[in-house]
């Protein structure tokens, strides 16, 4: 065990030594720290009081959730001033057991010293208005609209009391929209809207519960921000499921440019601009818009011109690979995608203002066209704003997207200007659709998590996969000298959950054949067989699942496949479905995909899975995204480190996630089955942890043996 280490307190904060043992255990959730729990408590108390970060690959079952939480808010409560921890996760099924927590903490403290969480999803899960089951974007509209025009009741009601009794006990976020429907002000029914009291309650609490977008969206951030009355110095973050942030703030900065889009714009721009002259009359700001509406109009058959280029572009490039691969060239893959530069964007967009500036003068305006005075990127800023700000009129029975056309425009230019000159963004072509589509793509997520978590009062990123935690340090820009990287030790014995590698098998998509898929079903039915419950299979694509799992006989009761169309809400019921057959004796063999809905985030509690088997690696393919990631790692962090953090790492990671379903608490027992013989060469091996240990097998009724022998020894114990 560490010696105890005595902390001295910077002078903005409070001149007190303390004894960091002693401080993480006066915030457990429990009597004892579990093991590798206390070093991670201890290591995030370390790194947050030099308002630093802690990197931490912590796995399922050493209470990662707690030590964090005793780490934030150990330090927050010695800050001088106000901290606030937020606490973010990918998940809403992980926002429970982060409020849980808090009440197991709460039970081990005093009254007068109790923590208080405020727990907040979208505006659209916690709103009571019969427009929330509208599509996203037609209630974002529709929201807006109503609290912009004082039209929804429950926004403007006021619930002096509410918020007092939000933060008198942590609640799910579901029993906080409860305790909106049933709340009474004075004895008299009091409907406020949640959002809102949830947001007047965060203000005043100890940790704030939310998603990603509540800091790595910047809109959203401004907003939240706001809201709380704080800024990003008064945070403590904790970002839980992080190996999933880089991607999501990639998705998150996702646009697409078309030739229809650039044509819808200009009637979303014709009726701004008719809002805007009714409210406010002619004036500078009218003329920005005419003049925007005249650059747009003008931007539409310069598209198009691009398009068909782009179009013909790819037609030769993929004859082109053909030959090649006729000539027996090898990795002369066809391609599907095209990469197009930012600068091109660009100088198309100044090819229309310069059509307009030349014909300005045939333009009636009560002020000069803004391009005829400013530089050529103010013409940029001003195309951004404009459209950035134009509104239209919600139609709730519109079939398609009702997001302003201008706006999302303005999305892309807003790219364009913001990382066109930079190596960590690209823009795709493809073909699919009616017309094509450029895609805008953030290649490097430290863009945006580098600048907010450097702000903050320091942070705690954390997961299971998190590994290695030194890549997702480098790829979230972290600071190399205010960053902790630690990777715990998984409190499961190798005995609890064998590693079973088939070594006669592969998805290698030159070595599939109809034999390798026998043995692949070979291995699959012997774990089948030899598991006495649930067994869960995932594959990297729905075809493969289709090939191998799909179209078998299977010994069990039912087989369930996964849809990819499948929501939170189907998920739930495959849960119940598999806790009825369990109790009824009868066996279900549940089939997914890597990365999907039902290998990542569902919390099989309870021992639901008495197996996994993982088929093949998801690697990604090659493409122009793909190809650009590599540059990009390859010049930001060396060569040797390209192929790993773009394509064997992810794939592994997705890999350990699928791994882990069994494994929910520290009394769960599995078998796991890789099938795939890769996991044995060493570029793969490496990207497993260091203490995972991995049993190669080519024979099944091998297999089934030692499955059969790992049941009888080892029972599941009931989770502390």
């Amino acid at each position: 065990m560490r010696s105890p280490i005595l902390l001295e307190a910077r002078p903005r904060w409070a001149l007190v030594s303390v004894n960091v043992e002693e401080l993480g255990r006066r915030w457990l959730a429990h009597e004892e720290a579990r093991p590798g729990q206390r070093e991670m408590i201890h290591d995030g108390i370390e790194a947050l009081w030099e308002r630093g970060h802690l990197v931490a690959a912590a796995p399922t079952g050493i209470g990662k959730t707690a030590a964090s939480l005793a780490a934030a808010l150990a330090v927050a409560r010695e800050r001088e001033g106000r901290c606030t921890v937020m606490f973010l996760t990918s998940r809403q099924s992980q926002h429970r057991i982060v409020v849980e927590t808090v009440r197991s903490m709460n039970d081990r403290r005093p009254p007068e010293d109790r923590v208080s969480l405020v727990d907040m999803i979208g505006q659209a899960g916690m709103c009571v208005q019969p427009f929330a089951e509208e599509r996203p974007a037609v209630f974002s509209l529709l929201c807006a609209n109503a609290r912009k025009t004082r039209s929804c009741r429950p926004y403007i009601t006021p619930a002096p009391s509410l918020p007092n009794r939000i933060l008198a006990s942590p609640l799910h976020v579901e029993e906080l929209v409860e305790l909106t429907r049933h709340h009474r002000e004075h004895g008299e029914p009091t409907l406020a809207c949640p959002w809102r009291v949830a947001r007047e309650a965060a203000a005043r609490a100890d940790v704030v519960v939310g998603d990603y977008n509540h800091l790595f969206n910047e809109g959203v951030r401004d907003s939240t921000l706001a809201a709380l009355g704080l800024t990003l110095e008064q945070l403590i973050i904790v970002v839980d499921e992080a190996h999933n942030l880089p991607e999501r703030i990639r998705s998150g900065l996702e646009r697409r440019l078309t030739p229809l889009l650039v044509r819808n714009a200009k009637p979303d721009l014709e009726e701004y601009l008719g809002t805007v002259s009714e409210r406010l009359g002619r004036g500078p700001h009218t003329d920005m818009i005419e003049w925007t509406t005249q650059v747009i109009d003008a931007m539409g058959p310069l598209v198009q011109g691009l398009f068909t280029r782009l179009h013909t572009d790819l037609a030769a490039a993929a004859d082109d690979a053909s030959r090649r691969r006729r000539n027996g060239e090898r990795g002369a893959y066809e391609p599907k995608e095209l990469e197009v530069q930012a600068e091109d964007l660009l100088a198309l967009i100044h090819e229309a203002c310069d059509t307009v500036d030349g014909v300005s003068g045939q333009t009636t305006l009560t002020t000069p066209t803004p391009a005829a005075a400013v530089e050529r990127l103010d013409r940029l800023n001003v195309l951004r704003e404009v459209l950035r700000d134009a509104e239209v009129e919600v139609d709730p029975e519109a079939t398609q997207d009702a997001e302003s056309d201008a706006q999302r425009l303005g999305a892309v230019l807003d790219d364009v200007v913001r990382f066109g000159d930079t190596t960590g963004h690209l823009f795709c072509f493809s073909p699919e659709g009616r017309a094509g589509r450029i895609t805008s793509h953030l290649l490097d997520p430290g863009l945006v998590s580098g600048p907010v978590l450097n702000a903050s009062a320091g942070a705690v990123l954390m997961s299971g996969t998190l590994y290695p935690p030194s890549m997702y340090a480098d790829l979230l820009s972290l600071p190399v000298k205010r960053t902790t990287i630690r990777s715990y030790p998984s409190p499961f014995a190798a005995q609890r959950r064998p590693v079973v590698v088939a070594t006669d098998v592969t998805s290698t998509y030159r070595q599939r054949s109809p034999s390798n898929t026998a043995r692949m079903q070979e291995h699959l039915r012997a774990l089948i067989q030899a598991a006495p419950g649930h067994v869960a299979v995932f594959a990297p694509s729905y075809a493969l699942l289709e090939e191998i799992v799909t179209d078998a006989h299977w010994p069990v009761h039912r087989t369930i496949v996964e849809s990819s169309d499948w929501d939170k809400s189907k998920a739930d019921e495959v849960l119940d479905i598999l806790e009825r057959e369990r109790d009824a004796g009868r066996k279900v063999l549940l089939a997914g995909t890597f990365g999907a809905r039902l290998s990542e985030g569902v919390d099989y509690r309870g021992g639901l899975l008495d197996a996994v088997a993982c088929i093949g690696l998801p690697i990604a393919p090659p493409g122009v995204v793909q190809d650009g990631l590599k540059a990009f790692v390859a010049e930001r962090f060396g060569k040797d480190k390209s192929w790993r953090y773009t394509s064997t790492q992810p794939a592994v990671n997705r890999v350990l996630q699928a791994m882990g379903r069994p494994i929910r608490g520290i009394g769960d027992r599995a078998v796991v089955l890789l099938l795939e013989q890769r996991c044995e060469q060493p570029m793969y091996l490496k990207c497993f942890p260091g203490d995972l240990q991995m049993v190669p097998m080519s024979d099944p009724n091998g297999l089934k043996r030692l499955a059969e022998r790992f049941y009888r020894r080892v029972h599941r114990s009931p989770t502390p």
